[in-house]
């Protein structure tokens, strides 16, 4: 099942995607949840019943006159009972230390870690307004993410998969400026991160991904699926990864999320970034084989666009704030 969440009438609505339309839940019956999050919230109510309404728009049983090329589309998830972000992919872990020539986190393979980013400045497709500091080394993060869809405590990995609603594109867009100086104090990141995390632009149940499923990396636990990525800037592609290469799944990730602490239907959740799936890395790639390299960093009016194989296309685009006010500006010293 793939939802959407848009707006339609200037109302936000969850709707089915299907052959390239929108169904809007509510329209199909009253009785659905006319949002996400209430969605989220009723899951066993109304999943079932959900699939079948999908199934019954496959075989042309309702009619829709919402183009999805036309349709008003928010984030799937527009408001996130919290957001976490990970840090799975050990390829981009180890290139980033490779770049900065220091060892390689022992760490990383004993456990997954990840931190709490702002649940408030969640975007779908569309504009990214970013403030001028942002524009010091701003850059984008191919993540995929997945949303919880019901309340659980201290879960074991080998159940954890359960709790998962959907899976959908994550771009944790980052301020490296901000945030290297941030965590020079050793917390972190923030400032560097909390302007803008956009997901979307479809949530897709895992269901729909049953044929893309291959076993995840040894001594691990959970569900891994072979789903191509790519990022392109200005129509050039820069990054190239596949879900597959998670080496913490997310059913661990969860593990350690919920371990002592509710996790709660709308939580999102993101994988961190993908092997080549940032500028920093290309980056610091770039300058460790060529000192002459010429690095990038997003600009005003530059366009992003991500693609998760059976996830969907994220397109969004870059503007400055009409603005002058600095928070770097404002150190001491």
């Amino acid at each position: 099942m793939k939802l959407v969440t848009h707006r339609y009438k200037g109302t936000e609505q969850l709707a089915l995607v299907n052959h390239n339309k929108l169904y809007n839940l509510k329209t199909i019956d009253a009785s659905f949840p006319q949002t996400m999050k209430e969605f989220l919230e009723q899951w066993d109510k109304y999943i079932d019943k959900a699939k079948q309404a999908d199934l019954h728009c496959k075989e042309g049983k309702y009619a829709s006159d919402i183009a999805y090329e036309q349709a008003d589309i928010l984030a799937p998830v527009p408001q996130p009972a919290s957001c976490r972000d990970g840090y799975a992919f050990r390829q981009h872990v180890a290139a980033a230390r490779r770049n900065r020539k220091v060892d390689m986190i022992a760490e990383f393979d004993q456990y997954p870690i990840f931190y709490f980013t702002n649940h408030q400045a969640i975007q779908g497709p569309g504009d990214i307004v970013c403030m001028p500091d942002h524009f010091q080394k701003l850059d984008f993060e191919l993540e995929v993410a997945i949303v919880v869809c019901k309340k659980g405590r201290n879960i074991k990995a080998a159940e954890a998969d359960d709790y998962i609603g959907g899976y959908m594109i994550m771009n944790d867009m980052s301020a490296r400026t901000l945030q290297m100086e941030e965590m020079l104090l050793n917390l972190g990141p923030a400032k560097g991160k909390d302007f803008s995390t956009v997901i979307g632009p479809i949530l897709v149940t895992p269901d729909e991904l049953e044929s893309y499923k291959v076993p995840c990396k040894e001594n691990h636990t959970g569900n891994s699926y072979n789903l191509g990525m790519k990022c392109w800037i200005n129509g050039v592609q820069v990054s190239s990864g596949n879900v597959s290469e998670m080496d913490w799944t997310f059913a661990e990730i969860l593990e350690r999320c919920a371990y002592g602490v509710d996790i709660m239907p709308g939580d999102v959740i993101g994988s961190g970034t993908v092997g080549t799936g940032c500028l920093l890395e290309l980056n610091g790639t770039g300058l460790l084989n060529d000192p002459n390299y010429k690095v990038q960093w997003l600009q005003d009016g530059d366009v992003v666009e991500m693609e998760i194989e059976a996830l969907g296309h994220l397109k969004n685009t870059i503007r400055k704030a009409d603005s002058d006010f600095s928070i770097l500006a404002l150190k001491k010293n």
